[in-house]
């Protein structure tokens, strides 16, 4: 595997992971006074573990 596919998948699985700890915990996050929705977290964590799984399979051919 190249070391920058490497990286990027392990980057994404942290990000996933970061959403998933969120959308568990019901941490709070506002940006500029709006108060952004634990849906979002699920829709990005989906997303990010998507990502991490299409750059894992493709480096690996």
């Amino acid at each position: 595997m190249k070391p920058f596919s490497a990286i990027a998948a392990v980057v994404f699985v942290l990000v996933a992971l970061a959403q998933l700890l969120r959308l568990v915990l019901g941490w709070p996050v506002v940006v500029n006074g709006i108060s952004i929705p634990l849906w979002a977290s699920a829709i990005a964590c989906l997303v990010a573990a998507g990502l991490a799984v299409m750059v894992w399979r493709e480096a690996r051919q």
